[in-house]
């Protein structure tokens, strides 16, 4: 037998959970809002099988899928495995086939060239299917409400791309799916493709461009017309994989760059504007346009923000210059100069996983929330990533500057959140924020609901889970009339 490694990636905080299964009527405190119909999908990395490496990334784990269905005010709960090919092929050999996180050179004889993703970074219903998604392979459709599998997808031949977004954009005019793949010629290749998939599922646009160098390209942001691309200093190499180092690795000697072309061209107009700042940003939560003029608002930081993709050069690890503040990039795509000079911060709070209300993306908007780090306050779980002090969920008013906080307390941290609007007609901001809070004192996890304008009051409300779920990365919120009876 294989036992999983005496390791922090599988103890304490990021204990792993394995669990598929059902319930029907999830234990309530509180009221549920009587007008919450549909589902909140998120998705966590959890391997079915101990790793073939021992020190491998948290961000190599299975995909597990959960679904949280409100309805009547009442929840239900369903949680599966997203059913990948990787998935299949070691279930069938009843242990890990496939090597450290995106190197392929460390991969199983009996898999070379199979399709190594894990689908374990976002979930989005679109066109009837419930896309999950990691952004080294193309994407996987499940069934929306069994949480079956069906299989990777090419959209009837129409998009053959190898790798697909992990953080799509649904433009609330159109109501395009907007996405990109980037390594698009090869592992490791600097070519990347956009593209938009339309509320019945057929591509309708595709845009292929060249990025200056291969990076993380993880996230970007659209406007109603423009795409909009921020390539980070982290670099790799086939000397990298060879010695099976980390995929990625920070590069202080590397500019930050912008990315920008119009939705509707060809990608001919691109531009690249350049800052002579090493700094890193990873999420992105919302672009816009006026005219010519492009923003882009993400939390940056002055130095390598994730510790584990360590400095090229060796450099050890700085948490201050680490810290991520919400910051606006403007760029004008009418100028003659390529600098990117306009920087701002916009909030105050350190923090990541930002999210808006979704009918405002790409177009002008005034409210966010995002996790945000409680650095000053106390702590009595077991150290571990994502624990100790990622315990403050934030609302921004993005116009204003002004910043609403409510702390989880010193047992907890509390993942990614996700904006409900009250209705379909609701102002901007107008609606619900959703989030699971982990305790890691008792070692159970609460979705917790809470008016999204008025945070500090805590939550409305709180479905009970009778385990806590590992951390989890990205999800998103379908509304009921979507879903099948």
């Amino acid at each position: 037998m294989v036992h999983f490694p005496n390791e922090p990636l599988y103890q304490d905080v990021l204990r792993l959970v394995r669990l598929e299964g059902d319930i029907a009527d999830l234990e309530i405190e509180g009221t549920i809002p009587a007008e919450l119909d549909g589902a909140f999908y998120r998705v966590h990395p959890d391997p079915q099988f101990a790793p073939r490496y021992a020190h491998d990334q948290f961000f190599n784990g299975d995909g597990m899928v959960s679904m949280f269905r409100f309805r009547d005010g009442r929840i239900s709960f369903r949680q599966r495995y997203a059913q990948t090919d990787k998935w299949k092929l070691e279930r069938a050999a009843g242990k890990a086939l496939f090597g450290a996180y995106r190197n392929p050179l460390t991969d199983d004889e009996s898999v070379k060239g199979q399709h190594r993703g894990t689908a374990n970074t976002n979930v989005l219903v679109h066109a009837g299917k419930l896309f999950a998604m990691k952004e080294d392979s193309p994407c996987l459709l499940m069934d929306p409400v069994s949480l079956e599998t069906e299989g990777y997808s090419d959209f009837d031949g129409a998009l053959t791309l190898p790798t697909f977004a992990a953080h799509p954009k649904v433009d609330p005019v159109s109501g395009n799916f907007c996405g990109f793949g980037y390594a698009t010629k090869g592992v490791l290749t600097p070519d990347a493709s956009y593209f938009e998939i339309d509320p019945q599922g057929k591509v309708v646009r595709q845009i292929d461009f060249t990025v200056p160098h291969y990076t993380m390209l993880h996230d970007f942001g659209i406007t109603q017309d423009y795409a909009v691309f921020h390539v980070v200093p982290y670099v790799s190499s086939w000397e990298q994989l060879e010695r099976n180092e980390p995929h990625f690795k920070y590069d202080p000697s590397l500019p930050f760059y912008l990315g920008v072309f119009r939705r509707d061209g060809d990608g001919s107009d691109i531009r690249w504007f350049v800052s002579d700042r090493s700094f890193c940003g990873c999420h992105v939560m919302n672009a816009y346009n006026e005219g010519t003029r492009v923003h882009l608002d993400l939390p940056v930081s002055e130095n390598n923000s994730l510790p584990f993709f360590p400095d090229v050069h060796g450099a050890p690890f700085d948490p201050v210059a680490a810290q991520t503040i919400m910051t606006r990039l403007t760029v004008d795509m009418g100028a003659n100069s390529d600098a990117l000079t306009d920087i701002r911060p916009i909030g105050r709070s350190v923090g990541e996983f930002p999210r808006i209300d979704d009918r405002f993306a790409g177009q002008p908007y005034r409210h966010g929330w995002m996790l945000c780090y409680a650095f000053d306050k106390p702590y009595n779980g077991p150290a571990g990533p994502f624990a100790a002090v990622l315990s403050t969920l934030t609302h921004l008013n993005v116009e204003t500057g002004e910043e609403q906080s409510w702390w989880a307390g010193p047992d907890s941290g509390i993942q990614e959140p996700c904006f409900i609007p009250r209705g379909p007609d609701a102002a901007e901001g107008e609606g619900w924020l959703v989030a699971l809070v982990d305790n890691h004192i008792t070692n159970y996890s609460d979705l917790c609901i809470f008016d999204a304008q008025n945070l500090p009051a805590g939550p409305v409300a709180r479905a009970k889970l009778p385990i806590r779920l590992r951390q989890g990365l990205h999800g998103n919120w379908t509304d009921g009339s979507l879903l099948a009876a």
